[in-house]
């Protein structure tokens, strides 16, 4: 499982550097393998570029971070979340705007609500068909908004009822119901305010109608959702519309179109990629907490469930993750509180692999292990890798291969928040971290072996997944 060769380097963000860090990157830099070389950039001119944020550094796990072409330029920027502002920044790092409201972001959604931890509280895409981009967030108060990208400033503002059962709207995602083939619609989603809140409740709208108090496309309280984020959207039955991701799978016009097979268990994580090529459409990935097993279910229902020495999953990477092979792999964190012990399973379900994470990490990465696990396309070649962060602290970020546990990159970091996607415009993806109130955004600087890719963002699934995460599912 080649990798283009790496130089031995330390990357070193921002000033926020402790005496743990020094020691390890004392006793470990001969482990430290990043790649980056002496080259002209591709894009950003230094490596981390590094914006500066006008807003407070997150306290806890409340707000995230989305990227969008807010400004209508071609080139995707940030929008990142706290509690009480939304800021938005374009590619270049200038400020756009910054917003103080009381938005909709917390902690534990089965105790606080939706969206969970990191979870961004925020949507962007062309609402009213002008061809700009709008921005879209909701707020404690009930009321949805409506913000033009470019300046923030509010175009428009409903304040939809929601059911008795709920304390208000939590998640407000950009969404395609009707074929479109825009972001003319809108899902809003709630919990139960009272005991173990989970997302229920969902109320698909055009927003042409939500705008004029019109009714909801449809809408159900019969959701099953993750137990620790929002529905997730894609089209991946290939109509043109999006549909609504959960344990139960709903179709772009509030039918139930498939569901995983029952048993004592919720859902810790949900994932969606072509696992099974051979199989109609695309297949949703579900992590069981409980009876600890990895289900895969197409738009057809179920295809596999299986599990590893019923071992808890909890976190995942699916991707492409052997060299010159199309096959996809989905790699398991496991929930030890430390000394991980990660499995992966093929496409077919069958256990290929398993190994420490102590065995593979370099000296001094914590023994708690990694979270916020994002596939990556970091080289250019078909392989994909897997990007994350140390568990349970403001740490480092590592790039490392699922199938073996090595890690190929590490970034010496104080991430509070982590995001992958692609910034510069090569169709290869960059490491976002929110360091305290800075962005540091990390980039391949080697040559791109296949510039002619077209950009993700070409594609509406990746828009849609890329807006609607947390950390449970990136």
């Amino acid at each position: 499982m080649a990798l283009p060769a790496a130089d031995t380097t330390e990357v070193k963000a921002g000033q926020h550097q402790t005496s743990r860090q020094r020691h390890r990157w004392a006793t470990s830099r001969v482990l430290v393998l990043v790649l980056l070389v002496d080259a002209v950039l591709q894009g950003y001119q230094s490596n981390p570029f590094v914006i500066k944020l006008d807003i407070p550094a997150p306290q806890d796990s409340a707000g995230g971070i989305i990227v969008a072409d807010i400004d209508n330029d071609q080139n995707m920027d940030y929008l990142v979340t706290v509690p009480g502002h939304l800021a938005a920044y374009a590619n270049d790092g200038r400020k756009s705007w910054v917003l103080k409201a009381d938005i909709v972001v917390g902690g534990s959604s089965e105790t606080d609500g939706l969206p969970g931890h990191h979870g961004p509280g925020v949507a962007a895409g062309d609402m009213d068909g002008d061809g700009k981009c709008e921005v879209v967030f909701l707020t404690k108060d009930s009321i949805l908004h409506i913000v033009a990208g470019k300046t923030g400033q509010q175009k428009a503002s409903a304040k939809p009822s929601y059911p008795n059962e709920a304390q208000h709207w939590e998640a407000a995602m950009v969404a395609d119901f009707r074929g479109t083939g825009g972001d003319r619609d809108i899902l809003l989603q709630a919990t139960n305010k009272d005991g173990y809140r989970m997302g229920r409740f969902l109320a698909a709208y055009s927003i042409d109608d939500l705008l004029q108090g019109g009714k909801p496309l449809w809408e159900t309280d019969k959701f099953v959702c993750c137990a620790h984020n929002s529905a997730r959207l894609a089209d991946i039955n290939g109509d043109g519309c999006d549909e609504v991701l959960g344990v139960t799978i709903f179709s772009a016009d509030g039918k139930l179109l498939a569901q995983a097979i029952p048993d004592r268990y919720h859902i810790d994580s949900l994932f969606v990629a072509d696992v099974r090529p051979d199989v109609p459409g695309l297949e949703v990935v579900l992590l069981e907490e409980g009876s600890n097993h990895v289900q895969l279910i197409g738009c057809g229902g179920p295809i596999w469930r299986t599990h590893f020495k019923k071992q808890e999953p909890q976190n995942a990477a699916v991707g492409r993750f052997k060299k010159d092979s199309e096959e996809f792999f989905i790699w398991c964190r496991s929930r030890y509180d430390e000394h991980q012990k990660p499995f992966v399973f093929d496409s077919s379900g069958k256990t290929l692999f398993d190994y420490s994470m102590d065995d593979v990490a370099p000296a001094g990465w914590t023994t708690k292990g990694v979270e916020v696990i994002h596939t990556i396309d970091w080289t250019g070649e078909s392989q994909q890798l897997a990007c994350a962060k140390e568990r349970h602290e403001s740490g480092d970020v590592c790039i490392f291969e699922p199938l073996t546990g090595k890690f190929v990159a590490r970034f010496e970091e104080k991430a509070d928040r982590l995001y992958v996607a692609d910034v510069t415009g090569d169709w290869r993806e960059e490491i976002i971290v929110l360091n305290g109130n800075e962005l540091h955004i990390y980039q391949n600087s080697r040559p791109n072996p296949r510039p002619n890719q077209q950009s993700f963002w070409a594609q509406r699934n990746y828009r849609r997944l890329k807006q609607c995460h947390n950390y449970y599912s990136p």
